[in-house]
């Protein structure tokens, strides 16, 4: 989701959550210090800042001046974990918490009207957290896709259950949008052809690990993995894993994300 002031100042033509109905359509983070967030990705990852309508504690993150994903300074207020959050495009926010529950999932926040749309923060039935969005997109949502992440990945205890219950929700198996199938030990979702997301909970087959904390985990395509690492360690993040194509990292904050080398994005 975009909240940008000037959008419709330009005269651009809006998409909304209906034309990519299912699929990602936007990532955002909940922090405690704006600023020093701001600094952080800055520093990592390039980006620049854009303040949107929604007030103070909200800004848009820039990657070339194309917008990639939101930071909001609301964990404190909402009383949520610092953390990395993929949203997913909605053509009602009502209906689809509503499957989410019947489904043995819980709504955190919402739904609430963040204007041009609406958006709620849920949990599936395992806990991992995810958003959804009902409303506008920015107008060059393509060109989102070139910048936004390179894909987002669920880490759970059980790929198959996990997939239904998504699936369900978003009408996966609808042939609308999006398109879904086991490739390997992963469950793949593409849309338009390209890797959107991917569900992984172990060898195909293998029982459920209760070890597993279920999260999502948002993977940004960068030019330079090795680099973006020690600028973490050098601004207050640390590395979690490092080698040549990929690095998960914590932020200073805590939020934790994946950089991932950009030939690897739409694999």
């Amino acid at each position: 989701m975009n909240h940008d002031t000037t959008s419709s100042t330009r005269g651009e033509s809006l998409l909304s959550t209906h034309s990519v109905y299912g699929a990602p359509c936007w990532v955002s983070l909940t922090s405690r210090d704006l600023k020093a967030t701001e600094e952080f990705y800055s520093a990592v990852l390039g980006w620049r800042w854009r303040p949107v309508r929604l007030g103070e504690p909200f800004r848009i993150a820039l990657a070339d001046g194309v917008p990639v994903a939101g930071i909001a300074a609301v964990a404190a207020m909402w009383q949520m974990a610092v953390a990395w959050t993929p949203y997913f495009a909605v053509r009602s926010a009502d209906e689809a918490v509503s499957r989410a529950q019947e489904r043995g999932g819980t709504a955190a926040v919402g739904p609430i009207s963040l204007p041009p749309g609406r958006a709620a923060l849920l949990a599936d039935r395992d806990g991992a957290t995810f958003g959804i969005w009902e409303g506008e997109l920015f107008s060059d949502w393509d060109t989102w896709r070139t910048k936004r992440p390179a894909f987002i990945r669920l880490h759970t205890r059980d790929a198959f259950d996990a997939a239904i219950f998504y699936g369900e929700i978003f009408e996966w198996a609808s042939g609308q949008g999006c398109e879904v199938r086991y490739e390997g030990d992963e469950v793949v979702l593409r849309h338009e052809g390209e890797v959107v997301a991917r569900i992984e909970s172990g060898a195909l087959g293998a029982a459920p690990d209760p070890a597993v904390r279920p999260h999502w985990q948002v993977h940004f395509a960068v030019e330079d993995v090795t680099a973006c690492a020690r600028a973490a360690e050098r601004h207050g993040g640390s590395v979690l894993v490092l080698d040549t194509d990929e690095a998960v990292l914590r932020d200073a904050d805590g939020a934790q994300f994946t950089v991932t080398a950009r030939r690897l994005g739409s694999s």
